[in-house]
C-alpha cells in the first residue's frame, strides 16, 4: 500500500469501519446533550472537526521537539486553545448557537476522541496523515451527531433548522409528535439504533472476555 493510500485509509475508516461514536463509543455524552436540534448538532460537529484536525496537526509538527514527561500538557495547551478559538468565534458570529450549546464547546478540551487521536496517531506520524486522520475523526463523530439529531428534531418538533417541515394536514388528522425524542432517553434510544445498524453493516462482533 502506497504511502497516499494508507493516508487516505486513515481519513475513511473513522467514517465507517472505525467511527469514534459507533464503533469506538467515544464522545457519547456531547452526541446526547447537543443533539436536540440539527443546527446545533452541525456547529458542534465542525467545532470538533476544526478542534481534532488542527490539534492534529500541531502536534504532528512539534511532535519530535515535546519531551515525552510533558507531553499531555503540552496537548492540552494545544486543544485547549484551539477550543477557546473556536469559542469565541461562535460568540461572535453565531451567538444565539453558542448560548445554546452552553459548556459543551468547551468540554471539547476533555472529549476523549481529541486526545486519543493526539497519543495514538498524531505523536507518531507525520503532518499529512495526522490531518486527513483528524479530519476523519472529527466528519465520523460529527456525522453521527447530525443524523441523530435530524431524528429528533424531526420527530420531536417536527421542525428541521427551525423550520416546520411536518404539514399541518398531519397535525390536524391527529398527528403528534415524539416529545420522547426530545429527552435524553429518545437520544438513547437513535444512537442505539444508529449503533446497531452501523455494527450490523459492518459486520462486527465484540471479543468475548
Amino acid at each position: 500500500m502506497s504511502a497516499m493510500a494508507a493516508s487516505w485509509k486513515h481519513f475513511r475508516d473513522p467514517l465507517s469501519e472505525n467511527n469514534p461514536i459507533t464503533v469506538q463509543i467515544l464522545g457519547i455524552c456531547s452526541a446526547l446533550a447537543v443533539t436536540v436540534k440539527l443546527e446545533t448538532a452541525l456547529v458542534m460537529a465542525l467545532a470538533l472537526t476544526l478542534v481534532t484536525t488542527g490539534s492534529n496537526l500541531v502536534i504532528s509538527l512539534i511532535r519530535n521537539t515535546v519531551p515525552p514527561r510533558i507531553r499531555m500538557i503540552v496537548e492540552m495547551v494545544v486543544v485547549s486553545s484551539l477550543v477557546i478559538l473556536a469559542d469565541q468565534l461562535l460568540r461572535a458570529y453565531a451567538y444565539d448557537i453558542s448560548r445554546q450549546l452552553s459548556v459543551f464547546v468547551g468540554l471539547i478540551i476533555t472529549n476523549c476522541i481529541v486526545m486519543g487521536r493526539l497519543e495514538a496517531f498524531a505523536l507518531k506520524n507525520s503532518p499529512l496523515p495526522s490531518v486527513l486522520d483528524g479530519l476523519g475523526n472529527g466528519l465520523g463523530y460529527g456525522s453521527v451527531l447530525v443524523l441523530v439529531a435530524l431524528v429528533r428534531e424531526l420527530f420531536g418538533s417536527g421542525r428541521l433548522l427551525g423550520r416546520a417541515v411536518v404539514p399541518a394536514s398531519l397535525y390536524e388528522r391527529g398527528y403528534v409528535n415524539n416529545g420522547l425524542m426530545l429527552l435524553a432517553p429518545g437520544a438513547f434510544i437513535v444512537l442505539g439504533l444508529l449503533i446497531w445498524v452501523q455494527r450490523t453493516l459492518i459486520r462486527r462482533v465484540e471479543p468475548e472476555g
